[in-house]
């Protein structure tokens, strides 16, 4: 199976944050071929004020619906369609009353939306730096933890779903990787800040702790918040083994890496040092 981790610089215009993933999904398919396509979290709105990105958000059909969605939802069913590839939507807004749900969108290569996550942990923090964040002002809290099973001409994999912050919560990997994770899938739109001192060390951490193979897509860049301070994030999008080895990244900049992932390895790694058959409980 082949994955490609793409990373945007989006900012608060919708439509040119789907133009910009239209032209970096067609040039990555054209040049490496992937089976799955997998972009950052909210890369369909980052920045503005609390109205811009109600604007953006979209009602997201239920799964097995025919309705039609929004424009990135729609954006992102014509892509899997087009290409014959599985697109992992990265995450956009979804409505959900006075707020929003950060939820991740994987649609299936005929364009149906084969299932959804909706981000459990909300980063309300302060950085080193002395820069607040409070999601949970815009956002929900989502509930679920989301596993599901993609075939193709690779075989079939099971994917485990999540998003940006919670890759700092451990139980939930673990809770993905007993519920038969072989790839997690994690959008981010990680801070510079954090991203420095953190980003690669968990995605690693979190890969050699469930041997899974991690595939993480980054935003990278600068974009403004409603009162026109700017805010980086770090990008450097990448593709790890079930050993924490980066097989294949993105630095700076926008653009895609790809890998590939080899289900013998992770079945050799996973019977040479059978760790969730060892775990004991405290």
């Amino acid at each position: 199976m082949r994955i490609s981790v793409l990373q945007m610089s989006p900012g608060s215009i919708k439509s040119d944050n789907i133009a910009q993933a239209r032209r970096l999904i067609e040039n990555c398919v054209m040049s490496d071929r992937p089976d799955l396509v997998v972009l950052p979290e909210v890369w369909s709105c980052l920045g503005g004020d609390r109205e811009t990105r109600f604007a953006a958000a979209e009602i997201i059909p239920a799964i097995g619906s025919n309705e039609v969605g929004g424009d990135a939802f729609e954006f992102l069913r014509h892509t899997a369609a087009t290409h014959g590839i599985h697109v992992h939507g990265g995450s956009i807004g979804e409505r959900d009353g006075d707020r929003l749900l950060n939820t991740s969108l994987l649609i299936d290569p005929s364009g149906r939306l084969a299932a959804r996550y909706s981000k459990i942990h909300l980063f309300d923090i302060v950085t080193p730096g002395g820069i607040g964040y409070r999601e949970s002002d815009l956002y929900r809290a989502g509930k679920d933890v989301v596993t599901t099973a993609v075939t193709g001409s690779f075989g079939t994999v099971r994917i485990g779903l999540a998003i940006c912050y919670d890759l700092r919560f451990g139980e939930l990997f673990h809770r993905l990787r007993l519920d038969g994770a072989e790839l997690i899938v994690l959008p981010a739109a990680f801070t510079a800040e954090t991203g420095e001192a953190h980003w690669e060390t968990l995605l690693r951490a979190r890969a050699i702790e469930t041997q899974s193979w991690f595939a993480a897509a980054g935003t990278v860049g600068a974009h403004y918040d409603g009162t026109g301070r700017p805010h980086q994030t770090y990008g450097h999008s990448m593709v790890i083994d079930p050993w924490g080895v980066v097989i294949a990244r993105a630095f700076s900049g926008t653009g895609w890496a790809t890998g590939r992932l080899d289900q013998e390895r992770t079945r050799r790694i996973r019977a040479n040092m059978p760790v969730m058959d060892h775990r004991r409980l405290l």
